[in-house]
């Protein structure tokens, strides 16, 4: 069943979530209320009062309340969340550890937790205590058995110049001209998140075309990202005030070239190719040789696809790890064929089929 994507749903969240079909979004990004827990004015040492937040939508009147309204909105996320999509929750230390409990006896199976170190924070005026200098990310698949999502770790990886992106990301606060004012000239919403947040994890766990939903959508900062990044979205926000300004913002949006939202590929994602259809290809033959990395060692391919070394004898990755005494082997990367550069990696034989396939 297809869902109207692209509007903002005014109402209840969990109202609103329920009205959404099974299984129609591809992904979640849920920013709910913190339930701060304040007790009092916070004031700088000039006195003057720190702007916190202490909207009526941020309280509860006890963690009972929080942790029941936490586990329906949840279930109802896992609900409308498709076999091979994922969640993320953002929250402070306030809440982050009840929502963290919530995710997984519903039954989510957490994938990595984020910390969103803020490079510019809010300083502890009171010196009572650390400066809370960042906030966490779960990002959870929707059930344990789950073995596909969508992860773009290559295009993550060039994003973060050819290393490995980490867990701990270091962004500054919402600031500047990208924080919307009101008329008065105040911030408009207390917890409007960075675009550059969203932007990594829309990147890193979705596609152009996927439906990503928000259903505490706030100043509609999902709804911005997934507009320029060539995503459709849902937003769902109870305050109509909040609702106009998402809007307003949304529609000044140019969304980019679809050209330039390619996303990397990834190995994983390219089809399969077993070593037995390099023979079946001709591009090696029964009784030729590969060669170990270092070419001390050779082994000779057989017509059923195994190798032989010796009396080893058995896959390329069970024969390459035997060799190596490892529990384990990349055979593609380990054996070597001549060719006239020298030797290199059957890896390159692959390459050559797959590119047959496309």
């Amino acid at each position: 069943m297809t869902v109207a994507t692209d509007v903002i749903l005014i109402g209840d969240c969990i109202e609103r979530l329920k009205s959404l079909p099974d299984r129609s979004v591809d992904l979640i990004f849920a920013d709910p209320p913190y339930n701060l827990q304040l007790g009092g004015d916070l004031l700088r040492p000039d006195n003057s009062k720190v702007d916190a937040v202490d909207d009526e939508w941020d309280q509860f009147e006890s963690f009972a309340a929080y942790d029941a309204f936490t586990r329906e909105w949840l279930a109802e996320c896992r609900r409308v969340l498709k076999d091979e999509g994922t969640i993320w929750v953002i929250g402070s230390y306030h809440n982050i550890f009840r929502l963290g409990v919530a995710v997984q006896d519903l039954g989510f199976w957490v994938l990595n937790d984020i910390i969103w170190r803020k490079s510019n924070p809010m300083p502890n005026f009171k010196g009572t205590r650390f400066t809370n200098a960042h906030e966490t990310l779960i990002w959870a698949a929707k059930g344990r058995g789950q073995t596909r999502y969508t992860f773009n770790y290559d295009a993550l990886k060039a994003f973060n110049e050819d290393v490995q992106m980490r867990s701990d990301w270091t962004l500054a606060l919402c600031t500047g001209e990208e924080r919307l004012k009101d008329e008065a000239g105040k911030k408009a919403h207390p917890t409007q998140k960075p675009e550059a947040l969203l932007h990594r994890i829309l990147l890193a766990a979705s596609r152009p075309g996927d439906v990503v939903l928000d259903p505490f959508f706030g100043s509609g900062t999902t709804g911005a990202v997934a507009r320029k990044m060539g995503r459709r979205w849902i937003g769902i926000e109870r305050d109509e005030t909040y609702a106009r300004l998402a809007q307003k913002r949304i529609d000044k949006v140019k969304p980019l070239n679809p050209e330039d939202l390619t996303v990397m590929g990834s190995k994983r994602a390219e089809p399969r190719v077993p070593f037995g259809a390099l023979v079946e290809a001709g591009l090696l033959r029964p009784g030729d040789r590969l060669f170990c990395p270092k070419g001390e060692r050779e082994a000779r391919v057989r017509a059923d696809g195994s190798l032989a070394y010796g009396e080893i004898t058995g896959s390329i990755h069970k024969v390459g790890a035997l060799l190596e005494n490892a529990p384990a082997c990349n055979g593609w990367t380990y054996w070597r064929f001549k060719s006239d550069q020298g030797l290199k990696p059957i890896d390159h034989l692959r390459a050559e089929i797959r590119a047959g396939m496309q």
